[in-house]
């Protein structure tokens, strides 16, 4: 099961440089590519919004 990042992203890049697999890539608010996540939580933890949710 991915992570996916919900709206409440503000953009802040605290999770992109977490990602062990490099599965989120940047924009308007983050994505995270299903296909490359595993699942670690990696980016969960570091986010001060709590944007990144399992899916």
């Amino acid at each position: 099961m991915a992570y996916t990042i919900n709206e409440d992203c503000i953009a802040c890049g605290a999770c992109q440089p977490e990602c062990p697999v490099d599965a989120i890539s940047e924009g308007d608010i983050y994505v995270i590519d299903p296909d490359v996540c595993i699942d670690c939580g990696a980016c969960a933890d570091v986010c001060p919004v709590d944007a990144p949710q399992p899916e």
